[in-house]
């Protein structure tokens, strides 16, 4: 087969023309710089805001491509929204602070928490996911999963003063629901019971309340599942359905250890 040929196979099978990788590099940018004129001392507000916003008109070019959609108009929304945004940010870095007795400084938090840093760029992302804007929350925190393990959906709803401890392998879905001053441990997963296409736009996904404490490796499941307030999940629980406030959950295993005598 000849290379004309090939050529023309390969390209009628790209049939996808919304699909731009592109839009995926410029999102990385967009975050990165947008995190930086947040907390970096070194990088000034008043000369990157228009930065950002020239940024931000090229995913609108990227990412808007249905017809009629308003998307140049959200950039001025989002941006009055920052120190706002800023102010819960600064919650949750304190809380880690305050919880973790191997936090050393808040520029410790700040820069050396992987669990901060998934929790910063899901709030970000949340926002212009709320705008109905395509695609880029999902591709920002897509970008703080690959780095820190931690897969936040941009539509969760998490509360004030959110801790995530060591981070790894944490995955909060879509629908779930996450009310304040919740502690969440590597490993825990807030998942779906099942999935199915047509469950699209229904909560999937379980209800935490306040002051709960969930530890490594727990899952708890379903759109119906409400953990209540002051609530502690053991590690390695496996929890489908709620509890009241106040209860303790925990996973027993059985544990045989066998010693060998030496004559």
């Amino acid at each position: 087969m000849k290379h004309a040929e090939i050529v023309n196979l390969i390209e009628s099978r790209k049939n996808n023309p919304c699909l731009k990788f592109r839009l995926k590099r410029q999102t990385e940018r967009f975050t990165d710089l947008l995190f930086l004129t947040l907390f970096d001392q070194e990088t000034p507000v008043a000369e990157n805001l228009p930065r950002l916003q020239a940024y931000f008109r090229e995913l609108v070019e990227l990412a808007c491509w249905k017809p009629n959609a308003s998307c140049g108009e959200v950039w001025e929304r989002y941006v009055q929204r920052l120190p706002e945004l800023l102010d819960k940010l600064n919650l949750d870095a304190k809380a880690i602070s305050d919880c973790d007795p191997a936090s050393l400084s808040m520029e410790e938090v700040y820069m050396a928490y992987p669990g901060f840093y998934a929790i910063c760029i899901y709030r970000l992302a949340h926002e212009l996911y709320r705008e109905g804007f395509p695609l880029v929350p999902r591709l920002m925190t897509e970008y703080a999963h690959r780095q820190t393990g931690v897969d936040i959906n941009p539509g969760a709803q998490i509360g004030k003063s959110f801790f995530i401890d060591h981070a790894t392998g944490v995955v909060i879905g879509e629908t779930a629901v996450i009310h304040d001053n919740v502690k969440v441990y590597q490993g825990v997963t807030l998942g779906a019971l099942y999935v199915a296409k047509q469950l699209k736009q229904t909560k999937r996904h379980p209800t935490i309340e306040d002051n709960v404490t969930i530890y490594a490796n727990a899952t708890i499941l379903g759109g119906d599942t409400v953990v209540g307030a002051n609530s502690v999940i053991g590690g390695n629980a496996w929890l489908t359905h709620s509890v009241p406030p106040n209860s303790k959950v925990f996973h027993s295993p059985e544990i045989k250890i066998k010693t060998q005598h030496v004559g």
